[in-house]
């Protein structure tokens, strides 16, 4: 697990924003989910090692750039990026949560999609795919990374502010967010992975 601390003191706003913009801009939001990094950049926040108001401002701009990046790249390559097979950080089942999850919640993807781990790194380019109007995405994407950078950052503000020495424990408290954040998305996965085995199960089985 990446030492989020060490991350916080050594690059700063900058790297916090680098990271936050490749996790969708390069498709690369797995290592180091971005709920783990505001947390934290809100606990250090609390403790004055960092400005609330610019970790929330930068987050919310370096979230829009990497989402806009996004978007572009599915314009551009359209379904032939998803055409590729699975490697080390492109995995098919990631597109088909973040697809299965614009065909629920529509245009309004892009107000949630940050909110969710995995969804967050691929509905950008699934909405450029989906022809979304770019002004559109824009607006609802702006308004739901906004309102993620100030909602994650805030919450790990003010246990940060509550819970003495919080700081000299970011570890565990990290191990336990993305416990927290990843398990839906894991229990998900595996449920996908169970189905596909049983199916593939029952295929061989008809046609003997």
């Amino acid at each position: 697990m990446p030492d989020v601390a060490h991350i916080i003191h050594s690059g700063g706003l900058a790297l916090i924003a680098l990271i936050i913009f490749a996790e969708s801009g390069m498709f690369v939001g797995f290592f180091l989910p971005g709920d783990t990094l505001l947390l934290s950049a809100g606990v250090f926040a609390a403790k004055g090692q960092l400005s609330l108001a610019s970790v929330i401002i930068v987050v919310a701009l370096a979230a829009i750039a990497g989402d806009n990046v996004g978007y572009r790249i599915g314009k551009f390559f359209e379904h032939r990026l998803f055409e590729r097979e699975d490697g080390v950080l492109f995995k098919k089942e990631h597109v088909e949560r973040a697809e299965k999850f614009f065909e629920r919640y529509g245009n309004r993807t892009m107000l949630l999609a940050h909110f969710v781990p995995i969804v967050r790194t691929f509905a950008p380019p699934v909405a450029g795919i989906a022809e979304m109007p770019f002004k559109q995405f824009f607006i609802y994407d702006a308004i739901g990374d906004s309102t993620w950078a100030a909602t994650v950052t805030l919450v790990g503000f003010w246990f940060g502010s509550r819970i003495p020495n919080l700081d000299h424990y970011i570890l565990l408290a990290v191990a336990g967010v993305m416990v927290f954040s990843l398990g839906p998305a894991l229990y998900q996965l595996f449920k996908l992975k169970t189905k596909r085995s049983r199916e593939s199960k029952n295929s061989k089985r008809s046609d003997k």
